[in-house]
């Protein structure tokens, strides 16, 4: 893969979906926590997929789940889930979609313990700030991190399911607690 492409970490390629999320979302910070309750989710349903397969699907996901409200979500039932299995706009996977109304409890739970998802997500870096790398090529990138080891294991204990550390890394750089855009990418600020 090439470490460049028109100027972006190459890594988005030119499909006008996947540049369009590169160049909008990917590593800027967000504070919401609805937003962090949509990444967190599509995150997930990414495990052992690629991102642009679930990034194909958002709108469906947006669709399945409420439009990424935490709250409905947790309501969801097994009836909910019978009928997900039949939707097409989604991964059709059991466990993922049981795992997502299990998370949006949790969710929620972290969100009454810390005040805010966002709040939570803070308390893994150093001095509560995001973490602005400078890697000049994609091979430098990291699939993991101290804390994405340190908040997936948290979030393990608590019973979170599909996010383990490579996954929480993929989260935090979506994000922006991490900016992992290449140091002469086109969308590096600061």
């Amino acid at each position: 893969m090439q470490d460049f492409v028109n100027g972006r970490c190459g890594w988005c390629g030119t499909d006008e979906l996947y540049v369009k999320y590169h160049d909008q979302e990917w590593g800027n910070l967000v504070t919401d926590d609805k937003t962090l309750f949509e990444f967190l989710v599509l995150e997930s349903a990414q495990a052992g997929l690629s991102w642009i397969t679930i990034l194909k699907k958002r709108e469906g996901y947006r669709k399945a789940f409420c439009d990424f409200d935490a709250e409905q979500v947790a309501q969801m039932t097994d009836e909910d889930v019978e009928r997900l299995m039949h939707f097409d706009g989604i991964v059709k996977n059991r466990l993922k979609i049981k795992s997502t109304i299990t998370n949006a409890r949790l969710f929620l739970a972290i969100q009454k313990e810390f005040g805010s998802f966002y709040e939570y997500t803070l308390s893994f870096f150093p001095d509560r700030k995001p973490i602005i790398n400078t890697f000049q090529s994609l091979s430098e990138i990291p699939v993991s991190s101290p804390e994405s080891d340190a908040m997936s294991k948290d979030m393990k204990k608590r019973g979170f399911k599909f996010f383990g550390s490579t996954i929480c890394y993929a989260h935090l750089q979506a994000a922006g607690f991490v900016n992992d855009h290449l140091a002469d990418c086109i969308c590096r600020k600061g």
